[in-house]
């Protein structure tokens, strides 16, 4: 770890008793700040709460004291799902003290170099595959971030010959001053988050730090494909490494049908790659050049790349039966990811969808339905979903009572080379606690076929 004696004596306020307010304590501490931690929720024997005790650090639970500022903090670190117009928040803002999330905390430490990815899709596949790159290409990786792996745990244990792959929302990144990661990367952008943010502009202004404090001795990769991203990017004074689906190009990664150009010149054919779907293109060629600028061969490059078949519940391959092949996007919660996923394929789609009514339309997906032969629908959209398939010319599109009888009735529908994908278009939260959950019950309905 690199010690930091910027925290020494310093006043440091934890908001949020969560995993990353737990380490962010216990790491403040150890650098020798005086920290408080308070949150919102009861207390209820909380085992953070008792170690972080025991070790001399205040706890307060249960309510944020109106009072809790009066302690002239030098610091608040905040959990990233924290938002801004938190009344504690709001008047530390007006006292002008810096408001951190952990990652900061995690560059501030950690000896390792960080590669740094956001966007407002694709985040965790480049990061599981630039991952794998780079751990069968024996660069010593660790894998962090938003990802489930809290930074600063992970930074404060690396050392200067590993590397971070660290996955950053815009929700951490809000929270930054000096982040500085040796590679950037931001995949895509599109509005998300507003209830968080306020506005497009700010959203994306958080995005942008991923790169706000590069210098020319650092690269940022973007995509080149996005004309909205243009004047954030321009800011950057990083080396810049555009990625784009636009056929070959002179600088930077890019495709064509046939094969990926790194720098102009050929690298790999694409017909090795084993992760399907334009969108999911765009995160191989994200993490492939990440992978050659951290000096990795080509051979592992392609050895990965005929070999990754996506992340758990985001257009994941699960099996293939008789001739059928099943995918597993149950990450599909809204219209744009599940056009993301039917776009995937030329061959006849039995699709499994539908969930939480939020009142959404499922307009956008009109375009790509004529490749759906028919539709398993599920939970609260089920009937509006139906009669949607049934005003695109889908050949069935009946309703299940549950995933199980969705996947065999899909089964019994479909035909041999016919894909069977789980892409709900909606959230999970009628039928179960998480997209996870039912993705794994997509998964146990497969294998008992």
């Amino acid at each position: 770890m690199r010690k930091s004696n910027e925290f020494k004596g310093k006043k440091v306020l934890v908001l949020g008793l969560a995993k990353s307010g737990h380490a962010a304590a216990d790491l403040l501490h150890s650098l020798g700040a005086f920290v408080v931690v308070n949150d919102s929720s009861p207390e209820k024997g909380s085992e953070e709460a008792k170690l972080l005790r025991s070790k001399g650090i205040v706890v307060i639970c249960g309510g944020h004291p109106e009072d809790i500022l009066d302690h002239d903090f030098d610091i608040i670190v905040k959990n990233p799902g924290i938002p801004y117009h938190n009344p504690v928040l709001q008047k530390a803002e007006q006292k002008g003290i810096p408001i951190w999330t952990e990652i900061e905390l995690s560059y501030l430490v950690s000896e390792a170099p960080i590669i740094a990815i956001t966007g407002s899709n694709g985040k965790t596949t480049t990061t599981t595959l630039l991952y794998h790159i780079l751990n069968i290409g024996g660069k010593k990786p660790l894998i962090a971030g938003n990802i489930g792996t809290v930074a600063c745990t992970v930074a404060q244990n690396a050392t200067s010959d590993e590397v971070i792959v660290m996955e950053v929302s815009s929700f951490q990144l809000a929270g930054t001053e000096n982040f500085r990661p040796k590679i950037a990367l931001w995949t895509n952008l599109y509005d998300a988050h507003l209830d968080y943010h306020g506005t497009s502009e700010e959203y994306a202004l958080a995005k942008a730090k991923v790169t706000a404090n590069q210098t020319e001795e650092d690269f940022f990769i973007y995509n080149a494909d996005q004309p909205e991203m243009r004047a954030y990017v321009e800011r950057s004074a990083a080396r810049k490494i555009p990625f784009s689906l636009q056929g070959k190009q002179a600088e930077g990664i890019s495709a064509d049908d046939e094969m990926i150009y790194w720098q102009g010149e050929p690298f790999v054919k694409r017909s090795i790659i084993k992760l399907l779907g334009q969108h999911n293109l765009e995160n191989i060629l994200a993490a492939t050049a990440s992978a050659i600028l951290m000096d990795c061969d080509k051979e592992t490059i392609e050895n990965v790349l005929s070999s990754f078949t996506g992340v758990r519940h985001r257009m994941q391959f699960v099996k293939e039966l008789m001739g059928r092949t099943f995918y597993n996007d149950s990450k599909a919660t809204n219209t744009l990811a599940t056009k993301s996923a039917l776009s995937s394929f030329q061959s006849p789609v039995v699709l499994i969808a539908g969930g939480l009514d939020r009142g959404h339309s499922f307009e956008e997906l009109r375009p790509y339905m004529s490749r759906v032969k028919a539709v398993l629908a599920l939970g609260e959209t089920a009937d509006r979903l139906i009669d949607f398939a049934s005003s695109c010319g889908v050949q069935h599109a009946l309703k299940a009572d549950s995933m199980e009888q969705a996947v065999q009735e899909a089964f019994a529908i479909s035909l041999e080379g016919d894909q069977i994908l789980l892409s709900p278009a909606c959230a999970s939260w009628d039928q179960y606690p998480s997209f996870e959950e039912r993705g794994d019950a997509f998964i146990e309905a497969v294998m008992k076929l």
